[in-house]
């Protein structure tokens, strides 16, 4: 058994040499010619003086550069850190300077944005550019890095030696990776996730999808997303072909089901909300899917309608219902059977190989039957090792298990409230607190909130969750201006743009003089979201208008 991440693509190059790897954009690598390349990037970052332990940050789209990459941070010993290349300029700054990244790794075309961000903070010493040999068409123009930043382009990288490490510069209680999320106080937080903390998802994994080295596997989610560790390391782990969804497929259900078509996908792992445009607008009965063996979904609650119809078009497929959030990875797995869906929603199911979930009372007791309510709590190796550089919201999540006293053992409190049903298997019933799902990211309305507070002219805001679905959740912006000047629609949708991810901006704008209050002086947010609900059930349609 692999207890690295890196060594799963060392044993796999050992076992199956020639087998592809990675399929992506026209582009195909073997076991062999992703494990030599890796090792040609890792040396480049030992060059830069990378140590066991660094946080490497990585910014590139999904791609065979983008593995190439996060397998050479790796096997530097370091702790990769994936950004979003489409997130705004200072969220992506706040990310590397926050995380302390002594590197960035990045594709060829985005070598420019890289050099820029590491010129941001001061700890970055350099960008090492990892690329596919041959590929055309991907190089920017020479790039004058900014005092102190060295760039160590393709060619560089190309000449270092692909044989491999002379040892492992890690052990499996070290960080593989920090994944940011979106934090209540207004920036985001890093996850922090070890060897072995991955590996205990992805060998489950591996075995509960049957993944063999005939699989072509797909999740168009991207490297900042957790569901990503299935496609990358569960596909690894099997010697499978992890196929990458072109970028600009992936906004169109009929361009998906073609490709899912032409490139033989055999398992797929996205969340519902992907599969219900899917079953909805895919066209899927002109499509030969037969070879669609696996539909894995994840992030969010898949409407039973749209669950049932994809089901009904494909009913050939296995249908599995993982359940975890980023500071667990899966931690329950549920298979809906034939006709399943046609009974409600899915549940979460049951806890996964090694490792415990339980629920607790409001009153603290353990839920025992059926039809109680609770917070559901992990136990196991998966768990994250805490927030990055955030002890104390590290200590509200990772608590004393209560009821092992005084054993020093640390749970993971999810904040979701499920309920256990007759068969032993879990409901979800939804948060306790201001998270919600959009398009299966986690979103704390707090952030957005925070975000909103900073632009000058806006003296109040709320954000409320909107029902999709299509989406899972829309996010809805109640805004009071501070009565100096006028406030657009467009001047919220600019601001937002400048701080959050797409995913985060809200839909929906609406202005008011002054938000409701309650009778202690807060914002009334029950108010504000029974008015949303009352709207909803009248079908306004100004609900969806600015």
């Amino acid at each position: 058994m692999a207890y690295l991440l890196q060594r799963l693509l060392t044993e796999a190059a050992a076992r199956q040499p020639q087998r592809p790897a990675v399929a992506s954009d026209g582009c195909l690598l073997t076991y062999q010619e992703l494990d030599r390349l890796s090792n040609k990037v890792a040396r480049a970052l030992l060059r830069l003086g990378v140590a066991p332990g660094d946080r490497v940050a990585i910014l590139a789209p999904k791609s065979a550069a983008a593995v190439i990459a996060l397998y050479g941070a790796l096997k530097a010993g370091a702790c990769y850190v994936p950004l979003d290349p489409k997130a705004p300029a200072g969220r992506l700054s706040h990310i590397v300077a926050d995380s302390g990244a002594a590197v960035i790794v990045a594709d060829e075309a985005r070598t420019s944005q890289a050099a820029t961000l590491a010129g941001s903070v001061p700890q970055a010493r350099g960008v090492v550019v990892a690329s596919v040999p041959g590929r055309p068409g991907e190089e920017e123009a020479a790039v004058a890095p900014a005092p102190g930043v060295v760039i160590v382009p393709p060619a560089v990288v190309a000449g270092e030696s692909g044989e491999p490490l002379a040892e492992d510069r890690a052990i499996e209680t070290d960080l593989a990776y920090i994944l940011y999320t979106s934090g209540s106080t207004g920036t985001p937080k890093g996850v922090m996730i070890s060897h072995r903390n991955s590996l205990t998802f992805v060998e489950w994994a591996a075995a509960a999808a049957g993944l063999s080295e005939q699989d072509r596997v797909c999740s168009p989610a991207p490297l900042h997303f957790d569901l990503s560790v299935f496609d990358i390391f569960a596909a690894c782990q099997a010697a499978a072909c992890l196929a990458v969804l072109p970028g600009g497929t992936a906004t169109f259900p009929v361009s998906i089901a073609r490709w899912l078509e032409a490139e033989r996908i055999s398992v797929w792992y996205s969340v519902p909300s992907v599969l219900t445009l899917l079953a909805c607008y895919g066209s899927l009965g002109k499509f030969d899917l037969s070879g669609l063996r696996t539909v894995i979904f994840a992030g969010e609650v898949f409407p039973p309608r749209h669950l049932a119809r994809l089901m009904a078009e494909l009913p050939h497929s296995r249908y599995l219902n993982w359940y975890g959030p980023t500071e667990t990875n899966v931690c329950t797995a549920f298979e809906v059977p034939a006709g399943g869906a046609d009974a409600g929603p899915a549940p979460i199911g049951k806890a996964i190989a090694n490792t415990e979930v339980f629920a607790v009372t409001s009153e603290g007791r353990r839920v025992s039957g059926p039809g109680e309510v609770g917070e559901l709590y992990v136990r196991g190796p998966s768990l994250m090792r805490g927030y990055w550089g955030q002890p104390a919201r590290t200590g509200e999540a990772l608590v004393a298990n209560p009821f092992r006293a005084g054993s020093g053992e640390l749970v993971y409190r999810t904040g979701d409230l499920v309920t256990l049903e007759p068969t032993g298997n879990y409901a979800y019933l939804g948060r306790r607190d201001t998270m919600v799902k959009v398009r299966g990211y986690r979103v704390e309305l707090g952030e957005v909130e925070a975000t909103l507070y900073r632009h000058p002219a806006i003296a109040e805001a709320a954000v409320l969750p909107v029902h999709d679905e299509l989406l899972g959740s829309r996010l809805r912006a109640v805004v009071a201006a501070d009565g100096a000047g006028t406030l657009t629609h467009q001047d919220v949708l600019d601001h937002c743009r400048q701080w959050l991810p797409g995913y985060m901006v809200p839909d929906i704008i609406e202005f008011r003089e002054a938000l409701p209050r309650t009778s202690t002086g807060k914002v009334d947010r029950a108010g504000l979201a029974q008015e949303q609900h009352e709207l909803e059930l009248a079908g306004d349609g100004r609900r969806n208008k600015p």
